[in-house]
């Protein structure tokens, strides 16, 4: 059995040596599953209604097959991370992978409402296991320069697509097969991702054989799932019920307790030296900030469509692949424009095309053609935040030392799964506030229309915020 290798030998001896086409098929192994990933977050939309009325879910029920997901998620991420520098990347990554896997055969055999729900929590888990080692074997494939930054771009690329196929996903099988393909789709393809990894990811950990600190895993896993599972709250209770706030403050504590055990720490879960890096902390801030506003997207296109404009899921689906398209296309074109502009400069400008085009989505009417309330604003705006993906996540690694490079992964992870809870939780309440209880056509209108308002002025913050604090030049 070949040897681990560890940090000692530099990434960039080892993207030398290991051959272009080998280099690739590691990359989309890697790609592969964070495209899983992602999908799961919203996937399962569309195929709701066919659940509720095959298990018997309640309401209530219903939002837990999201929050579920998304609370395991957000709350393991940064274990997740740790995990994978201290006992393998590859190891990591197939353990998250059969564990996700394995959770989709069960929710997708599922006859009883409370096994989806068990079966969508280990799927989360299974995700932040699986997501840090992603990033990790991207950017430990390939050595620092330009062909790394294309690597994170596909990387960037491929789960933005993952979340903005998930409407399409969901409404083709659901409309042809039924909700539980939503689910057992992952299995052929965990699979066969599986498969490709075995073969072909070299294992890689940090050196030094240091041991995982229980406690911050405790209270970093505690703190960030009930703040996780307060945000959720939020969109049945409201921000001021007991039911909001004590999980809210609860899980604020735990990481502020997470934080004074880390100062103590000789090996600790996060050392607090990666906040030195004015590029990781800079980058996670603004993919926090851009991920309130591009999650909450893919949600009130997909409710704007379906609820207002009377479009079916499977169609609902296909009037977004031009969304869905562009943010790939400015991923991908993003590598090539940071060779002239910097990766600080084009972060800002992708964050500004981006709200033009919530700008532009906030003039939506409850009649409004495809073209200029759909098509064009979801082009603009999927298109702004593929050019903005790319630099922030190769300034967030940049900072990193190898043998924290799974830990910053996780973070980039868990900074956008939590900016996306957080956007969609405030959003969401915005949009009810100025709907007033209605349910017509101009009421939803009305209360769309104020939440991509208010996302473009997140978005313009976000900006300011990326043209002070984000490093002029990548640190070494």
């Amino acid at each position: 059995m070949p040897q681990p290798h560890t940090e000692s030998a530099p990434a960039a001896t080892a993207g030398r040596t290991r051959p272009a086409a080998r280099t690739w098929v590691v990359i989309l192994a890697a790609c592969a599953g964070q495209f899983l990933v992602v999908l799961d977050v919203s996937v399962v939309n569309v195929a709701l209604p066919s659940m509720r009325a095959d298990l018997g879910l309640s309401s209530l029920g219903l939002q837990w097959v999201l929050n579920a997901y998304s609370i395991a998620f957000a709350g393991f991420m940064l274990l997740g991370g740790r995990a994978a520098d201290l006992f393998g990347r590859k190891r990591m990554f197939l353990a998250g992978l059969g564990l996700f896997t394995a959770a989709s055969v069960a929710g997708g055999l599922a006859t009883e409402g409370w096994q989806l729900l068990a079966a969508r929590a280990v799927q989360g888990l299974g995700a932040a296991v699986l997501a840090p080692a992603t990033l990790t074997i991207v950017t430990g494939a390939v050595p620092p320069g330009p062909a790394r930054t294309r690597a994170i771009a596909t990387w960037s690329a491929v789960g933005a697509g993952g979340g903005a196929a998930g409407g399409l996903v969901g409404g083709l099988l659901t409309d042809l097969l039924s909700w539980r393909w939503v689910l057992l789709i992952n299995v052929p393809v965990g699979v066969l991702v599986m498969a490709g990894a075995a073969l072909w990811i070299t294992e890689s950990r940090a050196e030094g054989g240091r041991r995982l600190d229980l406690p911050g895993a405790v209270l970093a896993t505690g703190g960030l799932g009930a703040v996780a599972y307060g945000i959720v709250q939020t969109e049945e209770t409201g921000w001021g019920a007991p039911d909001t706030l004590l999980p809210l403050l609860g899980g604020a504590a735990l990481l502020a307790a997470f934080v004074a055990v880390e100062a103590r720490t000789a090996a600790p879960l996060m050392p607090l030296k990666v906040f030195r890096s004015r590029a990781v902390t800079a980058a996670n801030a603004s993919m926090l900030v851009n991920g309130s506003a591009s999650f909450a997207m893919w949600f009130f296109m997909t409710v704007y469509a379906q609820g207002v404009l009377g479009y079916s899921p499977l169609e609902a689906g296909v009037a977004l692949v031009p969304s869905s398209i562009s943010v790939i296309v400015g991923s991908k074109l993003a590598p090539r424009l940071m060779r002239t502009t910097g990766a600080r400069n084009l972060a800002v400008l992708g964050t500004l095309i981006g709200a033009t085009g919530f700008a532009w989505q906030s003039q939506m009417d409850a009649h409004g053609a495809y073209a200029t309330t759909i098509l064009g604003p979801g082009i603009l705006m999927m298109l702004g935040m593929g050019l903005a993906i790319t630099p922030l996540a190769s300034l967030a690694t940049s900072g990193a030392a190898p043998g924290d490079a799974g830990l910053v992964s996780g973070l980039v992870n868990t900074s956008r799964t939590m900016g996306g809870a957080l956007g969609l939780a405030v959003l969401s309440t915005v949009a009810a506030a100025r709907t007033g209880g209605g349910t017509g056509p101009e009421a939803l209108t009305a209360g769309y229309a104020l939440a991509f308002r208010t996302g473009a002025g997140v978005l313009l913050a976000g900006a300011v915020l990326m043209l002070l604090w984000l490093p002029r030049r990548t640190e070494p």
